[in-house]
């Protein structure tokens, strides 16, 4: 399974990316430092699912979650973010997301999140 981490801080995709491999070890991971990155990776790898922090430079997780949607309505993708505003998350639930984690994400979160998404 191909999972897409974007996330600016390199600690947060290692942790967020050590928590998915105790449930999908063999998954295979890209990650992306920004929202540009992130939203060209997708077109390349087309992963099953996206983990995408919102605060980022050079494209935040918005325009990336919106860029992503338009390529792939069905895309799964799972913002993770500190910013946890009710605002926040009607945002990128209307935008396309399938759920909004705040971080860090714990393996209790990480498993509740893997049995909402659909494979």
């Amino acid at each position: 399974m191909k999972v897409l981490v974007v996330d600016d801080s390199k600690l947060a995709r290692l942790s967020l990316i050590k928590t998915l491999k105790e449930y999908e070890p063999s998954a295979q991971i890209f990650e992306g430092e920004n929202g540009a990155v992130g939203v060209e990776l997708f077109k390349i790898e087309h992963p099953r699912i996206v983990f995408l922090d919102l605060t980022m430079p050079v494209m935040d997780g918005y325009e990336a979650l919106k860029l992503i949607m338009e390529m792939d309505p069905k895309a799964q993708v799972v913002v993770v973010s500190a910013d946890i505003q009710t605002q926040a998350q009607e945002r990128v639930l209307q935008l396309g997301a399938k759920l909004m984690v705040p971080k860090p994400i714990n393996s209790d979160k990480m498993l509740g999140v893997l049995q909402q998404l659909v494979f």
